[in-house]
């Protein structure tokens, strides 16, 4: 029997079937999923430890090793990676995937409480663990650099304004910051200076630390009023640091200018991030479980447009003839994956 035969006898019915497969296909193409991967929960941990001055020697005989040697007997683990450098230690725990996520996160709370007494005592915070799902990678990336202020003022504005703005739109489940630049003030110690007063660094870091504290000051209780004393100790520039007493030799003040001295820098030097050849500050994005990606990726580089600044938009009053000058603050530029 040809089997063409039914549909050559019947034209207008073979016509009709086609038009409905090429419809079904049509909006079977609309449906179909953006990203590539499953959606599937993993269950990895990762347990993070910082310990600032440790070498990558001695974190990984101090800190890595009794961790590993406590989730080494969690039944259940899978694998287990783990990376040594300077200050931290990152431990990444994969499960079976037949093994509960919240199982797997009361065993490594149990191991890290067991590890407590093999690790060092001035450890300033214990060991944090996290979920981390490996399908999660960064939807968006975002460099940010500027002509006219320095990274840390870039990564402080970013902090503070762009990533609250971007983790409010509809999609998108995490947004970090890479690259290093978070502002702090660095105070360089002269030991020259330092022994002809007769001074240590203990006599400074004891001075700097009672000297900078946010903490609460009491209230003022009247007969008929009260008020909570708001005040805040807090020092937050080199110059109000450079004025700091540190101890009093012959009756006179020490202060840190005479012994220190006072920088507005990275909190670490020693970590960096770059965009092409220009240093910047990178900001990763990542959607919500089952968000669409383009759509998520839209919103963002929207977002974007619309900012103050931005050189797609024009100022107020500006001419679309004339060629606007170039943003002051900080400018952007985007990289997506899918």
């Amino acid at each position: 029997m040809n089997p063409s035969r039914p549909f050559i006898l019947r034209p207008v019915a073979t016509s009709l079937l086609t038009v409905a497969i090429v419809l079904a296909g049509l909006v079977a193409y609309r449906l179909l999923a953006v990203s590539a991967l499953p959606q599937v929960d993993y269950p990895t941990m990762q347990v993070q430890t910082f310990y600032p001055g440790a070498s990558p020697d001695v974190m990984a005989s101090a800190v890595t090793a009794p961790l590993e040697r406590q989730f080494g007997q969690m039944p259940g683990l899978k694998q287990m990676t783990s990376t040594s450098s300077s200050t931290s230690s990152v431990i990444t725990l994969q499960f079976d995937l037949n093994l509960a996520l919240d199982i797997a996160e009361q065993q490594v709370q149990a191991a890290i409480t067991a590890a407590t007494s093999f690790l060092p005592t001035d450890l300033p915070n214990p060991p944090i663990y996290s979920k981390v799902n490996p399908a999660d990678a960064p939807i968006l990336t975002l460099g940010l650099t500027s002509s006219a202020l320095p990274l840390t003022s870039v990564q402080d504005l970013a902090d503070t304004r762009l990533v609250p703005k971007i983790s409010q739109l509809p999609g998108v489940g995490l947004v970090t910051l890479s690259g290093g630049q978070k502002p702090a003030i660095r105070i360089q110690v002269n030991p020259a200076r330092l022994a002809a007063n007769a001074l240590t660094l203990e006599d400074v870091r004891i001075a700097v630390a009672n000297a900078s504290v946010n903490q609460a000051k009491g209230s003022l209780d009247g007969p008929r009023q009260a008020f909570t004393i708001g005040a805040n100790d807090q020092l937050v520039t080199s110059d109000q640091y450079r004025n700091l007493v540190i101890a009093y030799r012959g009756g006179a003040p020490v202060h840190l200018s005479d012994v220190a001295d006072t920088v507005d820098d990275a909190e670490n030097l020693r970590q960096a991030a770059w965009m092409g050849v220009e240093p910047a500050v990178i900001v990763n994005i990542q959607r919500q479980p089952g968000a669409n990606l383009i759509q998520v990726v839209d919103r963002v580089k929207l977002l974007l447009a619309h900012a103050p600044g931005h050189p797609a938009q024009l100022g107020e009053g500006g001419d679309p003839e004339r060629p606007q000058p170039p943003p002051s603050g900080p400018r952007s530029t985007t990289s997506s994956s899918s």
